[in-house]
């Protein structure tokens, strides 16, 4: 298991609840195409899986461009 994760926020939280917003900060991600590496624990990847509507994961290294669902 790789020791990071790349997420990028692909879809924006208005009309969320404020639970969905506070998880999309938490993970760091403000706007429609930020993208974040972050350290793979069990907190982040539960973050990530609260929110997979909004967020994708993507293959490490890169520019963001490409999407791995």
């Amino acid at each position: 298991m790789a020791d990071t994760i790349r997420v990028k926020l692909v879809r924006s939280p208005i009309g969320t609840t404020d639970r969905v917003r506070q998880t999309i900060k938490g993970l760091g991600l403000g706007k429609v195409g930020t993208v974040r590496t972050l350290k793979r624990t069990a907190a982040i990847v539960g973050m990530v899986k609260r929110v997979p509507h909004l967020v994708s994961v993507l293959p490490p290294g890169g520019n963001g461009d490409e999407v791995a669902r």
